[in-house]
């Protein structure tokens, strides 16, 4: 049987997905020990609270029961993507996070597993002083061989618009291929969250005490009016009055995701950490004048309905749910090493 050690795990997208695939999964490891109760509840495998950064490499072992250079092996390193993301962010926050990949391999080198995955952004390959090159020539001098190609989430049974870029790489395998989905039907955001039975409708910043958190943002009245004159299904802000737009766009026709509407008949955008904001991209409700709750969000990564998020923050709450690899490709994945 194939096992696996979900390095970066966060609340689990890659365990379930692995899980599903009937991988067992020993362990996830992350540094953000919020993510340990929404991890464990939800998979059978352990949570370690680890910064492999400053973590001594020979003492995992003795953590987690695995042994070197075992085959049936897969070590998951699917690192923090934000830094190597075309969305500007504030770099001077974790120099670090840019790093993580540079530390993962210190891991793979120490235990030489049977099989390496690791998932990212598209552009991790060509973003400059990416330690992506470096990785790929450290497997080929290790006895590895390795195949990598981006693929879009929405091929793979997500109901979302998700390009990654994907490696997997084997010592045991002479020659392996990271095979390319069928072409499926997608599945759209009707697919996914159209059921009115399952996802009723709330208004903004209703809270769901339930276990389904089908918990929404409160909006202010300006935005209530402004999804108001947006027409459902993928409407924008082009056909707002011009008192209802923003001061930065009353001369500038651009940027038409922000406070717009996902289309029904669509796959969703990609789902980032802050999906439940109008002004962070396309993540208004089809038709409620509501951004997205947090089960939908987690509906579109295509976490399963009864997986059940542990935080008394909506926001961290989100933050797991965008970060997360979703379950299907990694379903995809585990699907593809046995």
């Amino acid at each position: 049987m194939l096992e696996a050690i979900d390095f970066f795990c966060g609340a689990g997208g890659v365990t379930c997905g692995f899980q599903q695939a009937q991988i067992k999964v020993l362990g996830g490891i992350d540094i953000d020990a919020s993510c340990r109760e929404t991890y464990e509840k939800n998979n059978t495998a352990k949570f370690f609270h680890i910064d492999v950064s400053n973590y001594p490499v020979e003492n995992l072992s003795k953590e987690i029961n695995f042994s070197k250079d075992q085959d049936n092996l897969i070590f998951v390193g699917c690192s923090p993507c934000q830094y190597y993301s075309n969305i500007t962010t504030d770099r001077s926050k974790s120099k670090k996070t840019r790093y993580l990949l540079a530390d993962f391999q210190e891991y793979v080198a120490f235990y030489r597993p049977g099989h390496v995955f690791i998932e990212n952004v598209p552009g991790i390959e060509t973003k400059a002083g990416s330690p992506l090159e470096k990785f790929k020539s450290f497997l080929v001098k290790s006895g590895y061989s390795f195949s990598e190609n981006k693929l879009n989430a929405k091929h793979l049974g997500v109901p979302q618009n998700r390009l990654r870029y994907v490696l997997i790489a084997s010592r045991v395998k002479k020659r392996i291929e990271l095979k390319l989905p069928a072409n499926e039907p997608m599945r759209t955001v009707r697919d996914a969250i159209g059921d009115t039975k399952i996802f009723p409708e709330v208004p903004a910043g209703f809270f769901d005490n339930s276990f389904f958190a089908h918990t929404t943002a409160n909006l202010s009245d300006l935005n209530i009016e402004r999804l108001k004159n947006t027409p459902s299904s993928g409407g924008d802000k082009r056909d707002w009055p011009k008192e209802l737009l923003l001061d930065s766009n009353k001369n500038y026709s651009g940027h038409y995701d922000v406070y717009g509407r996902v289309d029904w008949d669509k796959p969703a955008p990609t789902i980032t950490t802050k999906f439940r904001s109008l002004s962070n991209g396309r993540f208004g409700h089809p038709e409620q004048n509501r951004a997205l709750s947090l089960r939908e969000g987690a509906t579109l990564q295509s976490f399963p309905l009864n997986y059940t998020f542990y935080s008394n923050s909506q926001g961290t709450v989100g933050r797991m749910i965008g970060n997360a690899v979703p379950p299907k490709l990694a379903k995809f994945i585990g699907e593809q090493f046995k």
